[in-house]
């Protein structure tokens, strides 16, 4: 662990299942909004130009639910990590992730210096 202490870990606990509450109920929010989700809609006949808006709108939910999706999973990583331990230390060197960083973006896996190595 990156030497957090009991009071800390669970406030970032509790940020994170907020967080994932929030992001769930998004993504629930969000699924009725795919126009492909209507059962009916491959029997409508609908004119080319409304298939064409609604191929838009899929594509659009489509990507936002994927974005969505990531980031419940970055916060089920980040609250298992809590659980065991490695909360807060870097997966690819082992120090200690910047606090920073952490307040900033709580499901980070790496420290600065090798997020900024990934990007080039």
């Amino acid at each position: 662990m990156a030497g957090y202490d009991a009071v800390l870990l669970d406030s970032i606990r509790k940020r994170l299942e907020e967080e994932k509450t929030n992001v769930a109920s998004r993504l629930a929010s969000l699924s009725t909004q795919d126009p492909f989700a209507d059962p009916d809609r491959a029997s409508d006949n609908a004119a080319s130009d409304t298939e064409a808006f609604e191929e838009s709108n899929h594509d659009r939910v489509s990507a936002q639910l994927e974005e969505l999706q990531s980031q419940l999973t970055a916060i089920d990583a980040a609250l298992l990590r809590v659980g065991n331990g490695t909360y807060g230390t870097c997966s690819i060197c082992g120090r200690a992730i910047e606090p920073e960083r952490l307040a900033v973006l709580p499901t980070a896996t790496v420290c600065l210096e090798h997020e900024s190595k990934r990007k080039q």
